[in-house]
């Protein structure tokens, strides 16, 4: 059986989902994530986030790591113990408690039929955090968090409330439980501008003063620059490079990185835009390519590209899944 060390809150060991698609007779299978390797440390809460652009696997990833979608290959770790090995009474009493999701659009989690207070009390006693008396004290500590109260919440429906409350409220429940790790799926996507920094504030004060780790999924490169300790980039499945957000945002050394980076809009009126950036395949071709992924739109493609599938790389403080560092590598070893 594999292991992991005591140190690791979340260790995500070579993680692969393969989908099947049928088109008539013929069959495609995929690797929506394809060996993802992540590890958050226990005994310094961080946000790490998995960025890239749409079908890149980084939601397939969060869904596997919350057990909404089970894993083809691969371990994931939670603490000491092999999530993949635990019985599903295990997952609901312990794992499922100690991680929380919180998603995209705060109005999809909840009913519009069923008051907003109903989802906290119903998470806070289900899962025994209190008695039935203390549960009102219980929850506006829980919602004070958030910069709520329950008196603002109590017997509202999800209607009645701003998308920055109901985001908010989300966060409130998914902290109910006192979790360890959250999983905040594109949490700011679907929010106004002026509210976003608010939410993204609001992960980072968790985890300073709450100690909550959060693996934040986002294409959103500013805020995930802004918030986060470490960051993933995801390509086609790949994580192609990842390390200290500094260096991968600042100084990014992956094709894919770069052309990523390269995209996000600057208020500068005598920027050149490069629009050469178009697929010279599809995006389902993209993921059962024979070499790297990516070379169908490289700038920097070699001929080994279209045959080998690159390695994974050690150079200037973060992995590069990059022929291009093979040299480097080398030296840094030397």
């Amino acid at each position: 059986m594999a292991t992991q060390s005591e140190a690791n809150l979340l260790h995500l060991d070579r993680l692969t989902k393969v989908f099947t698609i049928r088109h008539g007779l013929s069959v495609t299978r995929f690797s929506a994530v394809d060996n993802a390797t992540v590890t958050l440390t226990a005994d310094r809460p961080e946000i790490f986030a998995i960025a890239g652009e749409s079908g890149s696997g980084k939601t397939t990833l969060a869904r596997m790591v919350l057990g909404l979608v089970d894993p083809t290959g691969g371990h994931m770790f939670y603490k000491d113990r092999d999530v993949t090995e635990l019985s599903r009474k295990e997952k609901r009493s312990w794992f499922l408690k100690e991680i929380q999701p919180v998603f995209q659009d705060p109005f999809a989690t909840f009913s519009p039929l069923k008051r907003i207070d109903s989802y906290l009390y119903e998470t806070a006693l289900n899962y025994r955090m209190v008695g039935r008396s203390e549960v009102d004290d219980y929850l506006d500590d829980v919602l004070q968090v958030v910069g709520l109260s329950i008196a603002e919440v109590k017997g509202r429906y999800p209607n009645e409330l701003s998308g920055g409350q109901a985001q908010r409220i989300s966060i409130a429940r998914a902290l109910v439980t006192r979790p360890s790790l959250i999983i905040a799926d594109e949490p700011v996507s679907m929010l106004d501008a002026s509210l976003r920094m608010s939410i993204v504030n609001l992960f980072k004060n968790l985890k300073e003063d709450q100690g909550v780790s959060v693996l934040y999924i986002t294409h959103d490169l500013a805020t995930a620059y802004y918030a986060a300790d470490r960051i993933a980039i995801m390509l086609r499945g790949w994580i192609v490079e990842a390390g200290p957000v500094e260096k991968v945002l600042g100084n990014p050394l992956h094709p894919y990185s770069q052309n990523l980076k390269e995209s996000v809009p600057e208020a500068d009126p005598d920027k050149v835009w490069d629009t050469k950036t178009t697929l010279a395949v599809s995006a389902t071709e993209e993921f059962t390519l024979t070499g790297c992924r990516y070379a169908g739109r490289c700038p920097m493609v070699m001929d080994r590209c279209h045959q080998e599938i690159p390695p994974e790389y050690e150079v200037q403080g973060r992995a590069v899944k990059c022929f291009l560092y093979e040299d480097e590598a080398k030296t840094a070893k030397n």
